[in-house]
């Protein structure tokens, strides 16, 4: 008897078919059967249901001689499963990697709960979206059980069959189907969840819930969407025969009349023309089951409610009418306080332009103001070693306030004490650009440290990208670009890099990187007590694992390694630790399990860390993508690995300045396959892997030796020459002091 039985229902999904039974099918968790339900579907779905039975014994295909409808070719699967759980799938939806896998550790975990719910996200036909409104919901579940009676608030969870796995004999042992029409997921969700005992949560996005641009049933307005109507007369009249479920009427009712008032609102539901008639069903079911002593909920979907129960649909209309104004008349409104706040930020910041220059002032950001990191993180430190008597400032956002180190001095962008130092500052630091807005004035120097040595297109080079340049103007960065004076590199490559990339007036500075520093003076006990932070069992041999973003794909995450399998198949005496691309980290990359994965211990997420030096030092091999990280990397002289499964893809869509598979710091994997092989033959650090490495450290850690930083202080700040950097890299220690060796 397998664990799970996944029913996909299926109809008129044959461009998205083979997408959904490859994402079950590719699970690293084996034990499963697929009953695909071809709901007598007109189009060439059967066929390829065939052929994939024929191809997987896990797949059996059920053939129904006419057409039931979503809900009842689920009941018709349902009837043929023999799993443990039951877990429903739409068949133009698909499983994130992993899944199958999360769960059935949670349910363990668990002890077997009635339900288990996960989380999901939106693909549009444009690209991926954001995390679901549950994920909140979720997380704040950790790993205890509940029931609906106790965590009310769990009821608001995502109205679908598609989110959860089922225990079977309790779905089946309660009588639980489907019925005809749309909207039938809501009384099977509300009646499985009033009578679950035990329900669990894992905070891990499971689903693509793909948002077709044309067919969806659900977006096409019409008389259809009144099937919402008899589907909760249904689930009333189930109440109605359960005295011991009379505490759930209130909450249900609630749920229900915001669901009816959710889809009156929806003009790709219900039609103009209709409206009256469906707010006229509203209200006699609003009759017919409101429980004595309802309270409605505070706020306009409450007060929406309370007119129901007395006003007509004019005053139903006009109320609506009303919010409407009233949120164009308060945006109106909070754009004339915007223009007026504007315009006198604008004059305080001209008037703070007509005083002297501050020689005595350096004002310091990094990555659009998220906090004290990378090179000028690096550059401040050493400037109130060297320079104590230049006052260092950093803008840093007000949501990464919390996460300053003590004693740093910031003000927050758009403030008065902004523009004021701003306007004085006679040093800027960035390694970004800065606004558009703020002037460069003469006397004042620009040092821009970049982000790194660079491997993809940058600047003037995406002129011919437009997937990679989407959403900002590369005429209006090189105009902010052309504020610059001072440019650091790291190595002659990227000063030719940079050269090109930015066709400005500033001056190429031969220090080498700041942040690197830390890399090429590698601590022993600093990188122990970063392994200590992470949880990293002493003597572990530590993978750091650091994607990039993807410029083929909305949003930039694309799921390249299943992480679970990867950390199985290293084994013990392995930790892997994953860091993902700033940009990401604020996305759904750690819902699509990376946060589930580093809750449940299998992996760690390192992501947040505030100085991606520590993780570097706290690791014994990388391996990366694409990433610029393995540039700083070769200066540890540790083994590095390269999985370049989609190098067509990413260098054509975003552009590349070498092809890093020919040219590449250690060996490469095109495939999962290749890559585990090379961890459990240990080739990843055979001789051929040093030889890579050394030639890669050469020829990209030029000016890397340990004292960058002191060098832009002294250049810059205290107007000294320094020498400049041997191009020969110190080799450092390893991660961690420890007898053995690396296996």
């Amino acid at each position: 008897m397998p664990r799970f039985s996944i029913i996909v229902p299926v109809f008129k999904v044959q461009g998205f078919l083979h997408e959904c039974i490859d994402s079950v099918l590719g699970q690293s968790y084996p034990d499963f059967e697929v009953i695909a339900v071809d709901d007598r579907s007109p189009d060439g779905c059967g066929a390829i249901l065939d052929e994939y039975a024929e191809r997987d014994a896990r797949v059996r295909v059920l053939h129904l001689p006419e057409n039931v409808g979503l809900g009842r070719a689920r009941n018709a699967g349902l009837a043929e499963a023999r799993g443990d759980y039951v877990l429903f799938l739409d068949s133009d939806d698909f499983y994130t990697p992993g899944l199958l896998a999360a769960v059935a550790e949670r349910l363990t975990g668990a002890e077997d709960p009635d339900i288990l719910v996960f989380d999901h996200v939106r693909t549009h036909w444009w690209g991926r979206g954001g995390r679901s409104e549950a994920s909140e919901l979720l997380a704040r579940a950790g790993l205890d059980t509940f029931d609906l009676r106790t965590s009310p608030e769990y009821a608001r969870l995502f109205l679908v069959a598609w989110n959860k796995a089922y225990r079977r004999d309790f779905f089946q042992g309660h009588g639980l189907q489907y019925a005809p029409g749309l909207y039938e997921d809501a009384p099977v969700t509300y009646r499985s969840m009033v009578l679950a005992e035990r329900i669990a949560c894992l905070n891990r996005i499971g689903v693509e819930y793909r948002q077709r641009r044309q067919g969806a049933i659900t977006k096409t307005p019409g008389r259809r969407h009144f099937d919402i109507f008899p589907q909760y007369e249904g689930l009333f009249a189930f109440l109605k025969e359960r005295e011991d479920l009379a505490w759930a009427r209130p909450l249900l009712f609630e749920r229900a009349l915001d669901h009816m008032l959710f889809v009156i609102a929806r003009e790709d539901r219900v039609t103009p023309a209709d409206r009256r008639d469906f707010h006229r069903e509203i209200r006699a079911f609003y009759a017919r089951h409101c429980p004595e002593g309802f309270t409605p909920p505070e706020g306009p979907r409450g007060t929406e409610m309370r007119l129901l129960a007395s006003s007509s649909y004019a005053s139903f209309a006009a109320l609506r009418g009303a919010r409407g104004l009233r949120r164009l008349a308060g945006a109106g409104k909070r754009r004339t306080v915007g223009r007026a706040s504007k315009a006198a930020r604008h004059a305080y910041y001209k008037a703070q332009l007509r005083l002297p220059l501050d020689p005595h002032l350096a004002v310091y950001s990094a990555t659009h103001h998220a906090g004290v990191h990378g090179d000028p993180a690096a550059i401040h430190a050493k400037a109130r070693e060297l320079a104590p008597h230049i006052r260092g400032v950093w803008v840093v956002r007000q949501d990464a306030v919390d996460a300053l180190p003590p004693g740093i001095e910031h003000v927050t962008p758009g403030s008065r004490e902004y523009y004021a130092v701003m306007a004085r500052a006679t040093y800027w630091v960035n390694n970004v650009n800065w606004p558009g807005s703020l002037a460069k004035r003469p006397g004042s120097v620009h040092l821009q440290t970049h982000q790194g040595t660079p491997l993809k297109y940058m600047g003037a080079d995406l002129l011919d990208k437009p997937g990679a340049r989407h959403g900002f103007s590369v005429p209006k960065m090189l105009h902010r670009a052309d504020r610059w004076d001072l440019s650091l590199v790291a190595n002659r490559y990227s000063e030719l890099v940079w050269d090109r990339a930015y066709p400005c007036h500033f001056t190429s500075l031969r220090t080498g990187s700041p942040r690197n520093d830390a890399l090429v003076d590698a601590s022993a006990e600093r990188a122990a007590a970063v392994r200590a932070r992470l949880g990293i069992p002493d003597g572990n041999t530590v993978v750091l694992y650091a994607p990039t973003r993807r410029e083929y794909r909305r949003g930039g995450h694309v799921d390249r390694i299943d992480l679970a399998r990867f950390a199985a198949d290293l084994g013990a005496g392995h930790t892997l630790v994953v860091r993902l691309h700033p940009s990401l980290a604020a996305g759904t990359a750690r819902g699509l399990g990376l946060a589930d994965l580093h809750a449940r211990g299998v992996l760690v997420d390192a992501t947040d860390e505030q100085h991606v030096e520590d993780v570097m030092l706290a690791s014994d091999v990388l391996v990366t993508d694409y990433s610029a990280l393995m540039f700083d990397y070769a200066n540890l002289d540790r083994p590095i690995v390269v999985h370049a499964d989609d190098w067509g893809a990413y260098a054509a869509s975003r552009g590349a300045y070498f092809d890093i598979t020919a040219e590449a710091p250690g060996h490469v994997s095109r495939s999962y396959r290749e890559l585990a092989w090379l961890f459990a033959s240990g080739t990843w650090q055979d001789e051929e892997s040093a030889g890579l490495r050394a030639a890669f450290r050469a020829r990209f850690c030029e000016f890397d030796d340990g004292r960058a930083a002191e060098r832009v202080v002294r250049t810059v700040l205290l107007g000294d020459q320094p020498p400049r950097p041997e191009p020969a890299p110190v080799v450092p220690a390893p991660a961690a002091e420890r007898a053995h060796s690396l296996s």
